[in-house]
């Protein structure tokens, strides 16, 4: 018989870690992936693009969402799409997690 699998919270399953941000992909497979991050306030990840469409859902905390050079503060609960190759970052505001969800094509 097949054992169910565990029910979690999603901000359990990632821990603040001073100065740092930590990641644990939870999916990754050919058709796209799912990581949780956690970043320290004043951390980030610098301009870059991605060859594939994200979607970002922030869980707790806030963060600076800059996309296209626009900038957008998106807060626990909110969600933004990250466009492929388009230039984005994130930096912590605050303390803040969120669930990454990469869809290949």
């Amino acid at each position: 018989m097949l054992e169910s699998p565990p029910v979690s919270n999603i901000n359990d399953l990632v821990e603040y870690q001073s100065e740092s941000v930590v990641s644990k992909t939870l999916i990754k497979g050919e058709k796209g992936s799912i990581t949780l991050f956690a970043f320290e306030q004043g951390q980030g990840l610098s301009e870059h693009t991605a060859p594939f469409d994200a979607f970002v859902h922030v869980t707790d905390g806030e963060a600076e969402v800059t996309v296209a050079q626009e900038s957008q503060v998106v807060q626990a609960g909110q969600m933004i799409i990250l466009p492929a190759n388009i230039p984005h970052a994130l930096q912590a505001n605050i303390p803040f997690k969120m669930v990454l969800v990469m869809v290949r094509g």
